[in-house]
């Protein structure tokens, strides 16, 4: 009942989201799939604001921290899937472990960029990966969240989590009513370790190829898992090492000079006798 205020707020915004609808428009070449998850996350976003302040500080302080009770839920959801798909998971399994490879694409794309743009360490922190809760444990851990590198990863994974669903929800649609690239191969990739971007991005595949829905759940449930699982091991052995080689490089061919040590993470003192 502490909560009950929240609790009215987001039935009230996904009554309104699924009384909306679902839509579909081309645009050029691809096609645009508009969810209810969309609505309710702008829907969400409107009842902060100063003059709306329907939800305080309190409704998001708990909100935050009821996401991943409602993540789990859904997550069982996506799991019953996977069972009656199992076989045909099994036959795609080369394919699904390969793709995690694809992470370091991130790296290989975001650095660059992110030092043409003017940042420096903060590029290894928000590039390495998605930045979702293991990736932003695993820079805390090693450079600090004070550091440029904690600051570039806290920022990927705000701007991921206003941004993100919304993002890979549109260019999930756009590439498969654009691209040759086959339903099952796009429901791989949406498993990029989040579950509400996986949940986006199969809802916009399943509105258009209905006739391949379980598969396409199944899939995309299987690579959210493997990614959950080997993705702090990728961060930790491949994209961090890899990211702070090509930041490396890219830093000295801008700037040339040699890039800025990394940050030491500041132990906080138990003694607070003064």
């Amino acid at each position: 009942m502490k909560n009950i205020r929240l609790h009215l707020t987001v039935l009230v915004l996904v009554v309104i989201s699924e009384f909306i609808g679902k839509f579909a428009f081309k645009v050029g070449i691809g096609t645009i799939v508009l969810l209810p998850m969309l609505y309710a996350l702008i829907l969400g976003i409107l009842t902060t604001l100063k003059k709306v302040k329907i939800s305080g500080d309190k409704e998001i302080k708990d909100a935050g921290s009821l996401i991943s009770v409602t993540l789990m839920l859904l997550m069982a959801k996506y799991g019953t899937t996977i069972g009656p798909s199992i076989l045909t998971i099994i036959k795609a399994s080369p394919a699904l472990i390969l793709q995690e490879f694809g992470n370091l694409g991130t790296v290989i794309l975001g650095v660059p960029i992110a030092v043409l743009l003017g940042l420096k360490r903060e590029s290894i922190g928000g590039a390495h990966s998605i930045s979702r809760e293991p990736n932003v444990a695993i820079v805390a851990e090693r450079y600090g969240l004070n550091s440029p590198e904690g600051e570039g990863v806290l920022g990927v994974y705000l701007v991921g989590t206003v941004f993100g669903t919304i993002f890979i929800g549109l260019m999930a649609s756009i590439l498969a009513s654009a691209t040759f690239l086959h339903p099952y191969a796009l429901a791989m990739a949406s498993g990029v370790g989040s579950a509400s971007m996986m949940t986006a991005s199969v809802g916009s595949l399943i509105e258009l190829f209905p006739d391949m829905a379980e598969n396409i759940k199944a899939f995309g449930a299987a690579s959210n898992l493997l990614s959950g699982l080997d993705g702090v091991y990728m961060s930790i052995f491949l994209a961090l090492p890899f990211s702070e080689w090509l930041f490396k490089k890219c830093y000295k061919m801008k700037y040339k000079e040699d890039a800025p040590l990394p940050s030491v993470p500041v132990e906080v003192s138990d003694d607070h006798s003064n």
